[in-house]
């Protein structure tokens, strides 16, 4: 059976995708995110074969048109600008390719100023409930595939595990990281359509090489979905080869990419951000996986599944969970006060009520662990079969509202924190003072 998915997969992965040759954006002027020392008198763009019906506009933040008349040149396209001030600047273009399709595409530039990535081009809707649902199922993902290697490397470390037990958590563990894998490219093709403001069948051919190579967002998109793919890969050779040293690897690829996403996010890009503002929340990501993914590895990959082996697995992931739940609490205590600088803006802002009702939650899962770890813990050993049976529910019930964390820090995620008060106007109250 093995040798025959093996065989399957050799297939599919040698089968070539579809080519479609529509016209490709080769170079442009001013460049993506490109800062200007002064306004430029045209916009360039140079595609790879010849265009039709050129378009070109130029907004500024506000929505105000720059652009004067498009014109084509077999390959190349260029369009008048009016004389732009200080700011930033959003360019949208599209045109018939030679193949019918209409190619299409946005970038962004300043000047004089440091120019907003494309992700905040005017017309940008920015994120919807759609994409916080999808960046939920993400985090769930990430919290399984994570989770589980670390429950069975960590917890389970020198134990003979039942092959039931090791079946289940290889199946929560592929369930995971496929998730990431196909979530990951949904998130990155809803943000990229909201940008490009185009419906799906347009958006096929949208240009996204502006948001893919010369955002963060891109870039940490790109590297992750090739270190999971890195991991799906080993995940899928050790459950073959039954060499669970290879989920070594796989665990330590995962929890190290993750960082993708710290290094992109809020914490990254946003004033008042920094190195340990990163390093903050890719613990805090990091530890919140372990707990999550390993509650409910212990509740559906054991509890389920290997009643003998239920005691031990729960004393070990409950010394495990102390740490983690410390990780946690630090880290995102320290990331609370950085997003928000004034205090009131932890109920007077949607960002702050936010966090608010996730700290709530925070606090029932906490509460929860802690009448598992210093009263369900001790009495497992005279515990009876009812008892463990009533035992497994509880664990389900507390991994269900750590998902709804997941889910509210989804929003947190794509939403933006309130602003810090203005150097002057800081400076200003102090002198009043």
């Amino acid at each position: 059976m093995k040798r025959l998915l093996v065989l399957g997969a050799f297939v599919v992965l040698a089968v070539p995708a579809a080519a479609y040759a529509h016209a490709t954006l080769k170079s442009v002027f001013p460049g993506y995110m490109a800062d200007l020392a002064q306004s430029p008198r045209d916009v360039e763009l140079h595609f790879d074969q010849v265009v039709q019906f050129p378009a070109v506009e130029v907004f500024d933040t506000k929505g105000r048109h720059y652009e004067l008349t498009t014109t084509a040149h077999g390959i190349d396209v260029v369009a008048g600008v009016k004389h732009l001030p200080a700011g930033d600047y959003t360019i949208r273009w599209h045109a018939l390719s030679a193949d019918g399709h209409v190619v299409s595409g946005v970038w962004t530039f300043g000047v004089r100023m440091k120019a907003l990535p494309p992700t905040e081009a005017f017309g940008a809707s920015g994120p919807t409930r759609t994409e916080d649902v999808v960046r939920w199922l993400y985090f769930v993902a990430l919290a399984l595939v994570i989770g589980s290697l670390g429950f069975r490397l960590l917890c389970l470390r020198g134990l003979a595990v039942p092959p039931r037990v090791e079946k289940r958590l290889y199946a929560i563990a592929a369930i995971g990281v496929v998730g990431v894998l196909e979530l990951g490219i949904l998130a990155f093709c809803l943000r990229c359509a909201d940008v490009l403001q185009l419906p799906f069948g347009k958006f096929l051919y949208g240009d996204l090489s502006p948001i893919s190579a010369a955002t963060r967002f891109g870039k940490a998109f790109i590297v992750m979905t090739l270190a999971f793919a890195i991991v799906a890969a080993l995940l899928y050779l050790a459950w073959l080869t039954d060499r669970t040293r290879l989920l070594v690897p796989a665990f330590l690829i995962a929890v190290g990419f993750a960082a993708g996403l710290s290094l992109s996010g809020h914490d990254a890009v946003d004033p008042g951000s920094s190195k340990w503002s990163e390093l903050a929340d890719w613990v805090h990501l990091t530890a919140a996986s372990l707990w999550i993914g390993g509650l409910v590895s212990l509740a559906a990959g054991v509890w389920l599944v290997a009643p003998e082996f239920r005691r031990v697995a729960f004393a070990r992931f409950s010394r495990m969970a102390r740490v983690l739940i410390a990780l946690v609490l630090a880290a995102g205590t320290y990331l609370s006060i950085v997003r928000l600088p004034r205090l009131h803006d932890l109920w007077t802002t949607g960002y702050g009520q936010t966090l608010l009702v996730k700290i709530a939650l925070v606090a029932v899962v906490l509460a929860w662990g802690a009448l598992h770890h210093f009263v369900i813990r001790p009495a497992l050993d005279r515990a009876s079969d009812g008892f463990l049976t009533r035992v497994g529910r509880s664990l389900a019930g507390e991994s269900a509202v750590a998902v709804a964390v997941l889910l509210l820090a989804a929003i947190l995620t794509n939403s933006k924190p309130p602003p810090r008060p203005a150097p002057t106007t800081t400076a200003a109250a102090a002198i009043g003072r």
